[in-house]
């Protein structure tokens, strides 16, 4: 009665209200008397060409544009992005590229009439401010991921090493200059200009690129990576301090109308080191955690960077200069940098940052370049950069003591270029240096630069590799037995555990448990590494002393989870591999089956494995696609634990649905060995008919001295108290028909065999 009242009631309402506000407009009406002195014409919600006009106005609206420029150059980028991590190239080679795709390069010349509509002309400025907050945002993440504490601390040789990575390629840009200023400098671009441009751009090293391939290739912690990222740092300082000169010297037209600028640069340096500085840090050491930063701290800090930003661009040194120098000043409490470059990062790299790449791509023309000697200045320019910044930091790096593997390696990372070339490249367009043929020669330079990077390393790598044989040793006549789990969430991890333990607790002594823990590395920077490190283990740690077990931990960013999971378990001849996994909520259901099919059109993976058959279109497991590719591609055994509130193993279920599933005996057989299990056998496969039952007795031979019944039916006594082993075969069957008992199942490793 009650739903009644409450739909009567709201009727009423609706209805009452309704009937007072169409009174009030029809008393309303009659006010217009002698106010409208126009004509007014009267809308006519049915006609066609009315409806076309209004549709075409509000898709055309500046705002709709620019919505749409977004949300197609995000797609892109994300995409772009995907396809070079794939290759193992940084993301960010990807969305330059993607920036050029979606520029006259490609799309402007393949589809124009798509590419007018989506990039007017006069829609460009609003695209160009956009991206310069991006880029402010991004300098500010680039300025607070500098350690000064560490360039104090290794300055010597990082000095030495970055100084002659700059000076190198420095002069050969000067040099080069000279041979390309009379054909290719903009009209009223005196040498000086040009030349001091070419250098700076041949000098720069990207920083944040540089560190993201120390991340992902295991570099942090070793000497190699502590080097080159301090002589990374060092040289954006030195390499950004030279470029708010040169910008002075270009604005002014000379060196010595410039040095008012350069002294107001100074000053304000001076300020916001021994002024701004002192002042944030005390604000840093009173508020350094989540829970006491507040929103009016927040704007603090934020109000900093705007006025930085500020006072540089109207100094004359460019906004990004200020943006830069507020991130290198900020408290240098860890806690506090990474609470703030997780605040800013996101918004800055996925949202803006990509319009800068686009911006960026729809300057660069390389249709341009459309003859043989254009294309020998631009073979030239590259060559000049790699030369420069290749051999300036080997030859440093071996002069200072390091060996020729470590010195080639630093030269190869000191090239990588990548979005500070871009910023340079923008600056020097921005202020008429560079003209669009010397835009479109230098943004291939850095993507050539960059890309050779990772390809630089691995030739190195096998280079130096060592060379001599090492016999293999036999395998000890007690191997241990290894387990290795991997995990995202530490939940997880924890679940993990307890179960590698009742595979080994008898046998510690003998044994390995190794907790692998991998993180994207677009989602960490150098203050949150060995944060998120010690948090995403804690856990488990505390856990492996309540159970007294030694557990080995293994923690790495990485761009290609998935691959490193499986080469980690291969390379390590792990006997067991446990992942955990969870039901979908949607599991078997048609919605379910309609949203895997959505994933598969968003996933290109999927997709491809749709197409080429290796994966059914409509496929009801409950394993996401990490989990799956795992599965495909590792030689152990691996094992996916769906956790029910397994709390005490006493009863192991055996589901064999095939003579094929016999492999999961031997697992059974090692709990068997490490604790008083009972073993319960469903022979679904109907062993024990089959060839008298002999298949049937030699694993009962194999299970005993344990107790052990056989079964055809399933059924689960104590859930919190029992374990089902069953083949990735067999558990995609009963999903995919909806079997009875899997709502009853108690927690479950489904296992492939090696």
């Amino acid at each position: 009665m009650r739903k009644y009242k409450n739909l009567l009631f709201y009727i009423i309402t609706i209805a009452s209200f309704s009937g007072v506000i169409y009174y009030i407009i029809r008393k309303g009406a009659k006010l217009e008397q002698g106010k409208m002195t126009e004509f007014v014409p009267q809308l006519n919600a049915s006609t066609w060409d009315q409806f076309k006009d209004t549709y075409s106005h509000n898709v055309t609206h500046p705002l709709a544009i620019l919505l749409l420029q977004i949300i197609t150059i995000i797609l892109t980028a994300r995409l772009f992005g995907f396809i070079f991590k794939k290759i193992r190239q940084p993301s960010v080679i990807g969305e330059i590229i993607a920036g050029i795709v979606l520029g006259p390069s490609f799309l402007g010349t393949y589809f124009p009439e798509f590419s007018g509509f989506l990039f007017p002309a006069q829609s460009l400025s609003n695209l160009q401010f956009l991206s310069q907050i991006g880029l402010i945002l991004f300098m500010f993440v680039v300025g607070m991921e500098l350690d000064l504490n560490l360039l104090r601390n290794k300055a010597k040789d990082a000095v030495v090493v970055s100084h002659a990575s700059i000076i190198f390629p420095f002069t050969l840009g000067i040099g080069l200059a000279y041979y390309i200023y009379h054909n290719f400098s903009p009209a009223n671009i005196n040498f000086l200009a040009f030349s001091l441009f070419i250098g700076i751009a041949m000098s720069i090293t990207a920083f944040p690129v540089l560190a993201r391939i120390v991340q992902e290739r295991g570099l942090t912690k070793t000497k190699l990576g502590s080097i080159v990222i301090t002589c990374a740092a060092a040289d954006d300082i030195t390499a950004w301090c030279i470029l708010a000169a040169v910008i002075a010297i270009v604005k002014a037209g000379s060196i010595i109308s410039a040095l008012f600028t350069i002294l107001m640069a100074i000053a304000y340096v001076i300020i916001m080191l021994r002024v701004i500085r002192p002042f944030l840090k005390r604000i840093g050491e009173k508020y350094s955690s989540k829970e006491t930063i507040s929103k009016p701290v927040v704007a603090i800090f934020f109000i900093t960077l705007l006025a930085s930003s500020y006072m540089t661009e109207v100094i004359g040194i460019h906004a990004l200069f200020g943006a830069f120098m507020a991130g290198v000043i900020m408290p240098s409490r860890v806690n506090f940098r990474s609470i703030f470059i997780e605040k800013v990062e996101d918004v800055s790299l996925v949202l803006l940052l990509p319009l800068f790449f686009v911006f960026t791509g729809l300057r660069t023309q390389i249709g341009l370049l459309n003859d043989w000697e254009l294309w020998k200045v631009c073979g030239a320019i590259i060559a000049v950069a790699v030369i420069g910044k290749f051999a300036g930091g080997a030859i440093a790096a071996r002069y200072v003591g390091q060996d020729w593997k470590t010195s080639l390696s630093i030269g190869a990372l000191m090239n990588t270029r990548g979005l500070m070339e871009l910023v340079v490249l923008n600056i020097g367009y921005d202020l008429g240096v560079l003209s669009p043929s010397i835009f479109a020669m230098m943004v291939i330079m850095a993507l050539v630069t960059t890309f050779m990077t990772g390809p630089s390393l691995d030739i190195i790598n096998w280079w130096f590799k060592d060379k001599k044989t090492v016999k293999a040793e036999p395998p000890p006549k007690n191997k241990p037995y290894n387990i290795l789990f991997t995990f995202r969430l530490p939940r997880k991890g924890v679940s993990l555990l307890k179960l590698a333990n009742y595979f080994v607790r008898n046998s510690i002594q003998n044994s390995r448990i190794t907790a692998l823990h991998l993180s994207a590395s677009t989602e960490l920077n150098m203050y949150n590494q060995e944060e998120y490190e010690r948090e995403s283990f804690q856990p488990v740690r505390e856990q492996a002393a309540y159970l007294n077990v030694p557990v080995a931990t293994m923690f790495k960013p990485s761009s290609q989870i998935e691959h490193d999971i499986t080469q980690t378990a291969n390379l390590s001849q792990t006997d067991l591999l446990l992942i955990g996994a969870g039901s979908s909520v949607f599991e078997g259901s048609l919605l379910g089956r309609i949203l895997g099919l959505t994933t598969r059109i968003i996933n290109p993976e999927r997709l491809l494995d749709t197409i080429t058959g290796k994966e059914k279109l409509f496929e009801s497991t409950a394993f996401d696609e990490t989990v799956k590719n795992i599965m495909r591609n590792t030689t152990v055994p691996v094992g996916i634990y769906l956790d029910k509130g397994l709390h005490d193993l006493k009863r192991v279920h055996v589901f064999l649905a095939s003579p094929d599933d016999t492999f999961l005996v031997a697992h059974a057989k090692q709990l068997i060995y490490q604790q008083e299990v009972h073993i319960h056998v469903i022979d679904k496969a109907g062993l024990q008919q089959e060839d008298s039952g002999k298949q049937m007795s030699s694993i009962l031979k194999m299970l005993t001295p344990g107790p052990v019944t056989i079964e055809q039916q399933f059924s689960v006594h104590d859930p919190s108290q029992e374990l089902m082993l069953i083949s990735t075969e067999a558990w995609k069957n009963a999903v995919d028909n909806g079997a009875d008992w899997l709502s009853a199942a108690p927690s479950v490793l489904v296992m492939k065999h090696a």
